[in-house]
């Protein structure tokens, strides 16, 4: 008796292996279709991420108040200064519009000192983390 199971078995192996070698996977064939926005979503959020870096940096803070002005100051001033980074910050209960993102004091300086005509209550920022 136990010849036979062991015959079996043998039987049983033999089988699986030819079964197994017939057996193909499929084709590594991969094809990827992107919306054309996608990486333009990514590009504008790297830009967003690199103006939020606050770590010893200075900013300016041109304006100071609720939400719906902050966000008018923040698009009059983005029409003037299409180069310069600026972005809104929530701090309870104001919302602040600061501006630029300066690695030196004087760098930070020079450019307060040209928006005061226009923007009298601006000033120099230096946040905390």
């Amino acid at each position: 008796m136990r010849i036979l199971s062991f015959r079996s078995v043998v039987y049983s192996i033999i089988f699986l292996i030819f079964l197994s070698s017939n057996c193909f996977s499929q084709e590594a064939k991969t094809s990827i279709s992107q919306d054309a926005r996608f990486e333009q979503l990514l590009n504008e959020k790297r830009k967003i991420n690199s103006s939020i870096t606050i770590n010893n940096r200075f900013k300016i803070q041109i304006f100071t108040g609720d939400n719906e002005n902050s966000k008018k100051a923040l698009t009059d001033f983005r029409k003037d200064n299409k180069n310069t980074d600026a972005t809104i910050v929530f701090s309870t209960p104001m919302y602040k519009v600061w501006i630029g993102n300066y690695k030196t004091r004087i760098e930070a300086e020079n450019k307060l000192q040209a928006l005061k005509k226009k923007y009298p209550n601006a000033f120099l920022v230096k946040p905390n983390k």
